[in-house]
């Protein structure tokens, strides 16, 4: 067993407090680290203001480069980071290895972005008390960011939080999941060789009480939170003057247009719904069929999900494995067996062992049951019929979330209308609503969340916009 220390202000150390890492899938500990208490919260966050200074003036090219160092060490580290996430988080290994790729390019979206912070000339002499005018606005640093990252993306989620601060000139104090903490710990021995100044980083894996003051601590100017609605907005509430920024998930869902190619969107909606056992905010949890396609629909999906590999996660082959944990695990059955109890018909799946629940598939739901109203953050997914396509954005939109939703189609008169209609905060056509691009704007509206990911959309949050006005009234010869 592997012991990681924490990253304190640019130094590695150790607390009195331990934390085990177990496996969801063997329920071993496999990893061991520390939590930081009161003590260790104070020091990053002084060692992160004595360096606020020197990161707002550092020149772009160094932050350039320093995220191109951190891409590269990432790189060189792959397997040993998809490893650590098939151990920590029950991640395949294969789907572990993509999530690798994205976080080296997310580091390399904000090295380019670096070089493109906003700024712009303004035009206000647009009445006479404003002749001899002119204005520039220049952006500067918000200054001490706390982030807090989520579980099923334990590396490129905490990486689109720190690209994008390096990117803008932010100090961080970063709390990864306690469950899947050793990516992030692991990130920051990369970091700590890629030449970013000692105190602008801390990765602490804390207690919900320590970990609290990220959110109530005056010093920080902006905290960004990934996880679930109910702390999120509490979070909001509880976090002062500071800027918050949310992404807090969602039911995403699929519209299956009657022109729909049921062979290719079958074979991304299972993937849509089951990648990860289905642990993602834009997870294809509801899928709406065309009437005339429904049946073929069903069958061609059961036939494919059928086929998944489900075992170890740290075999190339796995494609399914466990939950995080077993309690998720319990509470997806007790939804699912809900809903069947109250008239829905299952059609794959439905069964538990220990944090393992197996792929499932049902139909004959109603929008009050859990397992359509409510995240579901599980390996389920609701298939329904439609016969009318506007009614049926309609019932999409019967949810407090909007996140991402998906549609198959090749006519362009619906894709107008869903695009107008879908209240989310992106719509992908002829793909599920589980695909993202890192350097697209991410977010969503209602209970999904608060402001965009992406790095280019991250660092606006981390920058405050200053004004110069000159009179140039005495400037002439």
């Amino acid at each position: 067993m592997t012991t990681f220390p924490i990253y304190l202000a640019g130094e590695f150390c150790t607390t009195a407090q331990s934390l085990a890492v177990i496996s969801p899938y063997s329920g071993q500990c496999v990893y061991q680290t520390y939590s930081a208490g009161i003590a260790e919260f104070e020091i990053a966050v002084q060692a992160a203001q004595a360096v606020q200074a020197e990161l707002a003036v550092m020149p772009v090219y160094q932050r350039y480069q320093i995220l191109q160092n951190i891409a590269a060490g990432i790189l060189a580290q792959r397997e040993a980071f998809a490893l650590i996430m098939a151990r920590e988080a029950a991640k395949p290994y294969t789907t572990a290895l993509a999530e690798v790729e994205r976080a080296a390019q997310t580091f390399l979206i904000a090295a380019e972005e670096a070089k493109r912070l906003p700024g712009e000339v303004l035009s206000i002499d647009w009445h006479v008390s404003a002749a001899n005018k002119q204005a520039i606005v220049k952006y500067f640093p918000v200054g001490l960011v706390a982030g807090i990252s989520p579980f099923n993306f334990p590396l490129n989620l905490v990486a689109h939080k720190l690209a994008p601060a390096i990117a803008a000139g932010c100090p961080m104090v970063l709390k990864p999941a306690s469950k899947t903490p050793i990516s992030a710990l692991l990130l920051a021995k990369v970091i700590a060789e890629a030449g970013l100044p000692g105190g602008a980083l801390s990765v602490l894996p804390m207690d919900r009480q320590v970990g609290n003051l990220l959110v109530t601590d005056s010093r920080f100017n902006l905290l960004s939170f990934t996880g679930s609605p109910d702390i999120g907005w509490q979070m909001k509430r509880d976090a002062g003057k500071k800027k918050v920024v949310l992404e807090l998930g969602g039911n995403a869902a699929l519209l299956v247009d009657q022109d729909a190619d049921l062979e290719r969107v079958t074979s991304k909606a299972v993937i849509g719904a089951f990648a990860f056992a289905g642990q993602s905010c834009i997870h294809t949890q509801r899928i709406y069929v065309e009437a005339g396609l429904y049946p073929a629909f069903i069958e061609l999906f059961c036939q494919k999900l059928a086929r998944l590999k489900i075992g170890d996660p740290e075999l190339a082959e796995t494609e399914f494995s466990t939950m995080i944990d077993e309690a998720n695990a319990r509470r997806i059955e007790h939804w699912v067996d809900e809903a069947v109890a109250d008239g829905a018909r299952l059609l794959a799946g439905g069964q538990r062992q220990g944090a393992l629940y197996s792929p499932t598939v049902l139909t004959n739901t109603r929008q009050t049951m859990k397992v359509c109203n409510l995240e579901a953050f599980a390996p389920i997914v609701v298939i329904e019929a439609y016969t009318d396509f506007k009614q049926a954005v309609t019932t999409i939109n019967d949810s407090s979330f909007g996140l991402q939703a998906g549609l198959f189609s090749f006519d362009s008169r619906k894709i107008n209308y869903a695009f107008q209609h879908l209240h989310v905060g992106g719509l992908i056509v002829n793909d599920v609503p589980t695909f993202r691009a890192d350097h697209m704007p991410y977010g969503g509206v209602k209970d999904s969340g608060l402001g965009r990911e992406g790095p280019k959309y991250a660092i606006f949050d981390m920058l405050e916009p200053k004004l110069l006005v000159t009179d140039h009234s005495n400037d002439g010869f």
